[in-house]
């Protein structure tokens, strides 16, 4: 029998323990998505206890507490953090088989050198411990991603954000890139008009001009892309239910514009068109500047009403959705590749029966033009835990090349989550290992290192090309 979590955690073979140990282990980490606040970077925050680096923000934890019977107070009440840890202290030994159970304590461990679960009778202790180490220097924000090797990173930020304070990270001379992301969902959200009014209003300000015309409109929001490029971005996102890819005449998008700002509403169609005309526009900006996109797609937010209206969205009440996906992500690639301005792009899917219809849609549009332009991303969400990630690492095996990976990212609001790198690159030798040992691969381990390396860090390096 194994120790849990031991130098060999989920390493099953010999090939797998080399692969991981001399190949994978040390490469550094590019965080190309993740969702990390920058002011706590650039002022290099120190959190005063665990529960506020671990707890605040982390709605995977919630539904488990929730699930757990844990009362709202604490959760995202007003209890104590001390308390708050407590009832999570409480409920992770229910959460095994649970990819919180192993996050958990992998990070317990790579950062606080805690061996010991985390459990009622153990709770107290690994408080104490890991919020005093929290309190001293070593564990600012900025030393945690200096220790857990992270070379660059990416936020997720609105096109109207100053970048204040990525520019004051930049002006620090800090070795970690912290790079913005464009993330333009609010300026194609037409499902609310005066939500959608009010973000016009915040984007002309933020670039400094009026807006009366969809003209005048787009124009601004180049500004903001232009702006974003000048301190570094190289890529956008989107967090969509689905593509859009309605048909739209540049007319058609002129007229719902107007209406939009005259305070009108608009039906499905319209707003279907608008979002797709939207998309467009922001798929030729990223062309042009030979940036990055990537579409996030097939979460099903919002779901419990009564909680949302409580506690508000990113609370714990997504899911996953059972959206059309293949034939507007099909007419969307194939308008951007017929004339030639199909930037590089990523797709993740949220729903493990699409892992296949994605993996294969990204073929579709590879053009010789540079490797692995097209790129089925890693697990995502309710799939970034070791069974989505071996089946998204399946999934595209089989239907692409698995060798031009870009690899893993966090995708999280916590400075904690760096080990989910390690978690990939174990799961990826694990993979590899398995099928070296069975003779389904030659073991040719220099070049089996390499290809581990290159997922694990420098297909994502040469890839974004952040320099």
């Amino acid at each position: 029998m194994k120790a849990f979590l031991n130098a060999d955690f989920i390493l099953q073979t010999a090939t797998a323990q080399k692969l991981y140990h001399d190949f994978a282990a040390d490469m550094p980490i590019i965080d190309y998505h993740n969702h990390l606040v920058p002011q706590q970077i650039a002022e290099d925050k120190q959190f005063d206890n665990i529960t506020q680096i671990w707890l605040y923000g982390d709605h995977y934890k919630w539904r488990a507490m929730r699930a757990h019977g844990v009362d709202e107070k604490y959760i995202t009440g007003n209890a104590s953090d001390e308390e708050k840890f407590m009832k999570w202290a409480e409920t992770v030994p229910y959460t095994m088989r649970n990819p919180l159970y192993h996050w958990t304590h992998l990070e317990l461990q790579r950062y606080f050198g805690v061996t010991e679960l985390l459990n009622a009778e153990s709770g107290k202790r690994i408080y104490d411990h890991c919020s005093a180490l929290l309190r001293t220097k070593e564990y600012s924000v900025k030393n945690l991603l200096l220790k857990m090797n992270v070379k660059a990173l990416c936020t997720t930020d609105d096109p109207i954000d100053d970048l204040a304070y990525h520019k004051q990270i930049a002006a620090s001379g800090f070795s970690v890139k912290v790079l913005p992301t464009f993330r333009p969902d609010k300026a194609m959200g037409v499902d609310d008009e005066i939500v959608f009014i009010e973000y016009v209003n915040a984007l002309a300000a933020a670039a400094g001009v009026s807006i009366r015309t969809l003209a005048d409109y787009k124009s601004a929001i180049k500004s903001r892309h232009d702006f974003f490029h000048a301190a570094g971005c190289r890529l956008s996102d989107h967090g969509l239910e689905h593509i859009y890819a309605e048909e739209f005449t540049e007319e058609e998008i002129e007229h719902i514009f107007e209406r939009l700002i005259t305070g009108k509403s608009l039906n499905k169609k319209e707003k279907w068109q608008f979002k797709s005309a939207m998309l467009i526009y922001f798929a030729h900006l990223d062309h042009a500047r030979g940036w990055t996109q990537q579409f996030h797609l097939g979460a099903l937010r919002n779901n419990n009403a009564r909680l949302l209206g409580a506690l508000g969205p990113d609370t714990g009440f997504d899911s996953i959705g059972d959206f059309e996906q293949a034939k507007p992500l099909s007419a969307f690639l194939n308008r951007l590749d017929s004339t030639n301005q199909l930037a590089k792009t990523i797709l993740y899917n949220l729903n493990p029966r699409d892992n296949e219809l994605f993996a294969a849609m990204t073929g579709n549009f590879q053009d010789g033009t540079l490797v692995g332009k097209i790129q089925f991303g890693s697990g995502w969400w309710f799939l970034d835990q070791k069974d989505g990630m071996e089946k998204q690492i399946n999934a595209l095996s089989n239907m692409g090349m698995l060798s031009h990976f870009v690899g893993m990212l966090t995708d999280s609001r916590s400075f904690l989550s760096f080990p989910r790198h390690e978690y990939f690159r174990r799961i990826l030798c694990n993979l590899i290992g398995n099928d070296v040992e069975n003779g389904e691969l030659p073991a040719d381990m220099p070049w089996l290192g390499k290809l581990v390396q290159d997922i694990s860090y420098t297909n994502a390096s040469e890839f974004f090309n952040f320099e």
